[in-house]
Order: C-alpha cells, then structure tokens, then sequence
C-alpha cells in the first residue's frame, strides 16, 4: 500500500510557504536554551529546598526537557534549528543529542524512512503504533515498567552492548567502535557531571539528571508514540494517519514541549521548524481540509482511544503483535524510541 501525499500548496498560499519554512538560528538556539534554563532551575529548586514534593516535581521538569531535547535533536535532523547546516548540527548534536545519549545522523538516517512510508508495512515506527488499541491493564503494566526505569534500563543497556561490540573483535577496534556510537555522549555527560560538581550538587547528576532520563521521559515518550499515530482512522491518508493533539498549559509542561504535539502539521511539512508548526495548523483548521484532520482535544482522549480494547481480552505477557512478527529479525536503532517522531 502507498500513502496518499498532499502537496504543500494545496493548502498554504506562496507568501504564507516561504514564512512557515523560514529557519531563524536564534529562534532554535532560544528554545535549546529555554530546556536547559528549565533543567538547571529544576535542580536549583530541590538544592534550595529539598523535599519529596520539589524532588517528584523536578523529576517531571526535567524528564520534559529530556523529551524537549530530543525534540529539538529531531528539529535538527530536518535542518531546522538554523540555515546554516553547520551551526545546525552542532546545535543538535552537543546541545540536544549528545546530553541523552543520542546521535542525529543515525536517527537522521532512519527516521526519514518513517516520513517516507508512514504507517505503511515498511515504516521503520509501525512497531510503536500497530499494537493498538491495548487493554487498560496492559497500559498499566506498560506504565509501570516506564515509571519503574525498567523500560529505560533496558534501553540504554541495549545501547551500551551494542557501543561495546562482540566480544570477539580485538580491543583497539572495539574501542573505536564504543567512541564512535558513545564516545561523545560520555564526554559531555562527564561535562555535565563535573559542572554539577563544582557546583556542589554532584548527587543532581544520578538523582536528577539520569533518574528522570530513564523514568518520567520513558512514559511521556510513550504517551506522546500513542499520540502521533496510534489508533488513528486511516493508514493512507495523509491528514488521518498522523495526529496532532491539543495540548494545554500542564501538558505542554510535562508531556508535550516544543510543539511537538503538532504532529500532523509536521509530518504535511517535515521541513517546517516546530515554532511554525500552531501557524501551519491555524492555515490548516481555516481550510476545506480542516474536517478530514485527524485531531484530538487532549492526551487523555488519546489514551482513552489506545486502551478503549474490553479488558476481558488482556493477555498478560503477550508482547508479540503483528508488526513486530512482520518485522522479526530486524534489528531496530537503540534511540528510536526516544525520537520515532
């Protein structure tokens, strides 16, 4: 099956193209800097007064600024975190990716797959998605192992055995293979670290710096899956098989940062920096296609939709759904679930 495709002047006037995709570098660094500024005051908070409250809240900040980073590593994978492609991967990589263990070249390499056959046999994503919908009880277990760390744990020791490579290759190659997958992500981890240090709260780094990577930015991330294409009504219509989602205030705050909840906007113009991304769906809700668009008034109408199979049909253990039998044997990118955007 081919996807549909909707071309960018079917609904956007010359004037109003050329304004959406414009790409303004202070504009991208401004919202990496809005993360981190988020990031710091979370732990300067728990410094000043630590508790269990300010601790739970910090956590739930910064696993949001995770996931924003990722955001912006991803808007940096399109190109749009500035003009210059330079200034743009440099942005991405040590201000976004390199903090969370990601990389953008690689995801750059797979995710495109995904814009080119979303929701088709062959999208890279269709894992996350064809699941869907799952009991309450399922959703509950999944939960729990996000919240737990379980998910993030197994993640990143993925990540690392595969930066390590096969015990048979000799040490010098394994060595640049783990610098090659890992190697700047350890340095500015350690750079992080040692400011954290020198600060006087190096304890910030394991109990608000990697709990909350391998905790509250698990089950957003999930959340926010669910959201851009599970569930949704049809697989090869380009304005029904990607969905944006209405986000209030806390919700932006804690699960969907930077636009990202704007999702059928990007996947329309992939080249369009999410800061664009509310006027792209303003043009769009004014159009002759605003009744076709696939759009849900909040997360929790999403997840409603995604757990709405009767509980009576729960199959406890039973992870293996249709896609991840059509796709066996593939070996998916360690960081896809923290960008299958």
């Amino acid at each position: 099956m081919t996807a549909l495709r909707m071309r960018a002047r079917d609904f956007l006037t010359e004037d109003e193209l050329i304004a959406v995709r414009q790409r303004t570098t202070w504009k991208g660094a401004a919202l990496i800097a809005h993360a981190w500024a988020l990031i710091l005051a979370a732990i300067a908070l728990v410094a000043w007064w630590p508790n269990p409250l300010t601790y739970l809240l910090a956590v739930a900040v910064i696993g949001s600024r995770q996931l924003g980073l990722a955001i912006l590593m991803h808007d940096g994978a399109h190109g749009c975190l500035s003009a210059d492609e330079k200034t743009n991967l440099t942005l991405s990589q040590w201000f976004c990716a390199y903090p969370i263990f990601a990389e953008t070249r690689g995801y750059r390499r797979y995710h495109l797959q995904h814009h080119a056959r979303t929701q088709q046999e062959d999208d890279p994503d269709l894992v996350l998605s064809a699941p869907f919908p799952i009991t309450r009880p399922s959703y509950r277990r999944k939960f729990f192992r996000d919240i737990t760390g379980q998910t993030g744990y197994q993640q990143r020791k993925a990540q690392l055995l595969n930066a390590i490579g096969p015990n048979e290759w000799p040490l010098s190659r394994r060595a640049a293979h783990f610098w090659e997958k890992l190697g700047p992500q350890c340095v500015i981890n350690a750079v992080l670290f040692a400011g954290l240090a020198a600060a006087g709260v190096w304890w910030a780094y394991p109990l608000l710096w990697l709990v909350p990577l391998l905790t509250w930015m698990m089950v957003i991330t999930r959340i926010r899956n669910i959201a851009e294409h599970a569930v949704v009504p049809d697989s090869s219509d380009p304005l029904r098989n990607t969905r944006t989602t209405r986000a209030n205030v806390l919700e932006r705050l804690f699960i969907a940062p930077y636009y990202v909840n704007y999702h059928l906007e990007h996947h329309l113009l992939f080249y369009v920096p999410c800061y664009n991304l509310p006027r792209v769906h303003r043009i769009l809700s004014e159009s002759r296609y605003a009744e076709r668009m696939e759009v849900q008034p909040g997360y929790a109408a999403v997840l409603r939709l995604a757990t709405g199979r009767p509980d009576h049909e729960d199959r406890p253990g039973q992870l293996v759904n249709s896609a991840r039998r059509a796709q066996a044997g593939a070996k998916v990118n360690a960081d896809q679930n923290a960008g299958g955007f």
